[in-house]
């Protein structure tokens, strides 16, 4: 029975390789020569459009750059490569020049004054976010047909608080159909493209985000994540992203959400080049009520940290972990190991083979129902759909009616899934305590060309899981693989410990580079 079994994960193991590289066959012959984004030809504009949001705020803030030239450089740069990786859906807005404009005469008059000051702490520096979070008088068209041409009335609360912070919106960017895909695409936009290789994809649903942050057309961005919709884009795009505690951001105006939800997985959070920007902006989007429980505030000192590793969730849908990316986690271990003088603990976490199947059974707990978001209040028959798709008649990309196909699959046993998921979220309480950090694969392999999850879409569960868990987590980039695309690691802590996972990324960047701009590589 023994033999039977290992014969059995051996052939799984097999297969989903040859799957994987037949696709990778296939795909690179259809998309042809690797492309990458273009250079920032001018070397004073990629100063400024590669600087990070903090040092931006700061150098406008001491006259040293304008809040105007700032906008400007983004726009210019925006300009430049919109055509090639498709991520802007509105924007970028004409009238953030003319807000920049009046930030710097107030700056040059000494009109703010110290509370001001400090109460803005992004004062004068632009950012973008996802189209399906709401910016007032802004489409918001959640990737759907039916809603082309439909305006939000007010901003969404994150979007409210980054104003206030003094930070300007200058655009609005591309998502899948309902933020409901793994990939950014849609009948409205197209396709977003990954920067580092045009033919692949940049992950999804806040895709057009990561793409447009990556590529130096924005400053940091605002994402939301239901099953990985932050982290999965910013792996993807070598970028920064973090998924924070549960309810610690109101999500207000983000997908319909009113903020209220009592039994939700989606989180909003934030999205940079650099990791030194994710905690400032999550002060500023973190609920009042939140800010003493998660002590923001206090010093991590990393060395009193314990650490520990999953090496892979043994789930038969995804691919086995490459050796690349098992190197990353080697790298890792044997940092952090040095760092704090004690070992990076193995984590056994049973339950976590069931991570896709999970997943799915917390979606049908969430308040919205899929085929009635997608028809924008109507609800959309299936059967219908695909026919209509068969003959070119439907407004729905393969992904959207996919999800439409999984809501009338059997549902999974909600008794067992339950009970997993306690179990698990049990032992994750238990271990990491409030002193204890996750190392965790990003994806067993780097991004993959366009269309490949329509056939092969199991290596999301590695991000999804911990939306299931409600952690804290934190995406970070580890530099470039053979082929030049990012790889990246999860930084998961127990809920409230945000701190700990923002701490560790910046550890990270410090060892190990983190971002690498997609237009400087010579692979």
């Amino acid at each position: 029975m023994a033999e039977k079994k290992t014969f059995l994960t051996s052939f799984l193991i097999f297969l989903n390789i040859l799957i994987d590289n037949i696709l990778e066959f296939i795909l690179g012959r259809y998309f042809g020569p690797k492309k990458r984004v273009q250079k920032v030809h001018d070397k004073g504009q990629e100063l400024i459009v590669s600087k990070s949001a903090v040092e931006l705020a700061q150098l406008i803030r001491e006259r040293k750059l304008k809040s105007y030239d700032v906008v400007k450089a983004y726009f210019e740069r925006m300009e430049v490569v919109k055509l090639q990786i498709n991520a802007i859906v509105d924007g970028p807005f004409s009238e953030a020049l003319e807000e920049a404009t009046q930030i710097d005469r107030r700056l040059d008059n000494n009109e703010y004054s110290e509370s001001e000051l400090k109460s803005k702490p992004f004062l004068g520096v632009p950012f973008t976010t996802k189209d399906s979070t709401a910016v007032a008088g802004k489409l918001q068209t959640l990737g759907l047909v039916s809603r082309k041409s439909l305006k939000a009335d007010e901003d969404a609360e994150c979007v409210r608080l980054m104003k206030n912070s003094g930070a300007i919106i200058i655009a609005t960017s591309n998502v899948p159909e309902i933020n409901m895909w793994c990939e950014t695409r849609n009948n409205l936009i197209g396709q977003t493209n990954n920067p580092y290789d045009l033919r692949r994809s940049a992950g999804g649903s806040s895709g057009g985000e990561a793409a447009l942050i990556s590529s130096c057309c924005t400053a940091f961005g605002l994402g939301t994540d239901i099953g990985g919709s932050i982290r999965i884009p910013a792996f993807k795009c070598g970028i920064f992203g973090h998924k924070p505690t549960k309810f610690s951001v109101d999500a207000r105006g983000c997908t319909f959400r009113t903020g209220k939800e009592e039994q939700t997985m989606m989180v909003v959070g934030p999205m940079a080049r650099f990791s030194r920007d994710l905690m400032p902006i999550f002060k500023v989007l973190v609920r009042p009520e939140m800010m003493q429980k998660l002590q923001l505030e206090k010093p991590v000192d990393l060395k009193k940290l314990r650490f520990f590793y999953i090496p892979c969730n043994n789930s038969k849908l995804c691919n086995p972990v490459n050796h690349e990316t098992q190197m990353v986690m080697y790298q890792i271990r044997r940092h952090f190991q040095n760092l704090s003088g004690n070992e990076v603990q193995l984590l056994k976490l049973p339950g976590i083979e069931y991570s896709h199947r999970l997943w799915r059974y917390w979606m049908t707990q969430e308040t919205s129902e899929f085929s009635k978001l997608l028809g924008n209040g109507t609800k959309v028959n299936p059967f219908l759909e695909v026919l209509k798709k068969l003959v070119g008649k439907s407004d729905f990309t393969m992904a959207a009616i996919y999800g439409l196909i999984n809501s009338v699959l059997p549902p999974e046993k909600e008794e067992k899934m339950r009970e997993i998921t306690s179990k698990m979220k049990r032992i994750l309480k238990e271990v990491l305590g409030d002193d204890g950090v996750l190392f965790y694969h990003s994806s067993p392999r780097t991004a993959t060309f366009h269309y490949y999850p329509l056939i092969k879409f199991g290596d999301i569960s590695y991000f999804s899981i911990f939306n299931v868990l409600h952690t804290p987590t934190t995406q970070a980039p580890m530099g470039l693989d053979v082929n030049g695309l990012p790889m990246g690691i999860q930084i998961v802590a127990n809920e409230m410990n945000d701190r700990l996972c923002l701490a560790v990324a910046e550890e990270l960047e410090r060892a190990f580079g983190g971002w690498v701009p997609p237009y400087n590589i010579n692979n």
